[in-house]
């Protein structure tokens, strides 16, 4: 009897398919999540929030599904995203038990945990205690000079360029400002950015960070066969984190000699504390990737907050008259103090920083014990639990009309709004530099407006609104790039 030939690769084939078709059937059978509303295919893979996480899409793709599905959606077999503030409210208290998901693991610097990676919450209590103390408001106060000389320079530099130009790009120069600053903030010297006009290899290198953390997020295998496979983009990424890794354990070993050896007037940094201390609670190791923390989350959010702060009171007459009407009564010389007193100057910032916040998207987190009722699905703790300020931000039912830049819904906030606003995330987890990126915005958005009050778009270079499209590469953007403005000088 003749026989068919037998091909091992399709055999191969054929029982790979086979075992995992089973297994998808038998997850989807035995599916805790099942109810849980959201796309069809979000039971089976979570490739299309993968996608939009990739494009720079996923707020906006998670917030569709909320306007179609609800408070409550299911992005992958194994995460939902909430967006129901008394929820989220309870999910980010001190004590709740959500901890920080596995998700945060990927997101170490060369392999190295720091203060927002960790997910232990010991680990991060020992951390937060000993580095919240030079994020204080209060310490920061005896910053302010260099703050000033940084915000100084680049209206100076702003002048110059309006002048050469025709225009200024203050994306460019804010993100040299607060690049510069967070370096000698934490370094005790400057990047030079600021002086030279230019970017410099550091710059290069921070740029790429961001993507290359939502890309390594999304497929960490990427990641690990840069090192072995042709893939110059992934490579060139990854050198880049070395070359800030290594100009970090550098510079900090600069900064701490010279704290040992003049220890009596060490130039202050946000480590010098820490150095005079002796504390051995955190190896080199660790304050290295600690700076490396600071000065990526210290350049872009600063600055894309300013350039989306300016680039929205300018295409308002009626916001920049109030806002110049009030930073008039200031006195020639201001410092942040006085800032903290002008009410709508607040409300501008705040309305900028919900309606374009940095890091508007994911927050993932993990039920604890053995799950928790949440929007009233039973969700065991094996899923990641996600919530989005870019949707929390958008509620209507909080912030009505949303998508409109109105500074006065700050003039009566209510205890809705003040829990749905999350630019710096929320609990014990918030974010450890806000009051030194308050303080920026607020003495940059003075500044800027008071050197020039007649400020307005620009249309030069093709500029337009779809320059300022927002877009998510772990950090929100600019799409352009840039933000150009003119004014008379």
């Amino acid at each position: 009897m003749y026989e068919l030939p037998v091909n091992p690769v399709l055999v191969a084939i054929f029982t790979i398919f086979l075992v995992t078709f089973v297994n998808v059937l038998w997850t989807v059978h035995n599916d805790p999540i099942s109810m849980v509303p959201g796309p069809w295919l979000s039971r089976w893979t979570g490739a299309v929030a993968e996608y939009h996480w990739v494009m720079g899409n996923r707020p906006k793709y998670v917030h569709n599904l909320h306007k179609k599905y609800g408070p409550i959606v299911r992005v992958a077999p194994d995460e939902i995203d909430i967006c129901d503030i008394n929820v989220v409210h309870d999910m980010y208290k001190s004590g709740s038990g959500f901890l920080k998901s596995a998700w945060y693991d990927k997101l170490t610097i060369n392999g190295v945990k720091n203060i927002f990676s960790v997910r232990d919450p010991k680990a991060h209590s020992i951390r937060r205690r000993l580095l919240s103390s030079p994020m204080s408001d209060a310490s920061l106060q005896s910053m302010q000079p260099t703050i000033d000389v940084n915000i100084q320079l680049a209206i100076r530099q702003m002048r110059h360029e309006m002048k050469s130009r025709g225009s200024i790009d203050i994306f460019k120069w804010w993100y040299f400002m607060s690049t510069d600053l967070i370096g000698q903030l934490t370094f005790g010297h400057t990047f030079q950015l600021l002086e030279r006009g230019q970017k410099n290899q550091l710059a290069a290198d921070l740029e790429t960070l961001p993507r290359l953390g939502m890309i390594g997020s999304a497929f960490p295998m990427l990641l690990q066969l840069a090192g072995i496979l042709p893939l110059p983009y992934f490579r060139n990424a990854m050198k880049a984190g070395q070359r800030i890794a290594e100009y970090a354990d550098q510079s900090l070993l600069a900064y701490k000699t010279s704290v040992t050896r003049d220890a009596a007037n060490p130039k202050p940094t946000l480590f010098t504390k820490l150095f005079h201390a002796g504390s051995d609670q955190l190896s080199d190791i660790d304050l290295g990737s600690e700076a490396q923390g600071y000065i990526v989350g210290g350049s872009d959010n600063t600055a894309i907050t300013l350039t989306y702060l300016v680039w929205a009171v300018c295409r308002d007459a009626k916001i920049k008259s109030g806002l110049l009407l009030e930073l008039n009564t200031l006195p020639e010389t201001f410092g942040d103090d006085d800032l903290k007193k002008l009410p709508f100057l607040n409300n501008v910032v705040r309305e900028t920083l919900r309606l374009y916040a940095t890091n508007p998207s994911s927050r993932p987190r993990n039920p604890p014990g053995p799950g928790a009722n949440l929007c009233g699905y039973w969700i065991p703790s094996s899923v990641t639990v996600s919530t989005q300020a870019y949707s929390l931000h958008r509620d209507p039912h909080i912030f009505p009309h949303p998508e409109r830049f109105d500074p006065w819904r700050w003039t009566s906030t209510t205890k809705e709004m003040t829990h749905a606003f999350m630019p710096f995330g929320g609990g014990s987890r918030i974010c450890l530099g806000l009051h030194l990126a308050l303080r920026e915005i607020r003495l940059g958005a003075a500044h800027f407006f008071r050197s020039f009050p007649d400020a307005k778009i620009s249309t030069q270079e093709n500029m337009s609104d779809s320059d300022m499209e927002q877009i998510c590469y772990f950090i929100m953007s600019p799409y352009g790039k840039r933000c150009l403005v003119e004014a008379t000088i």
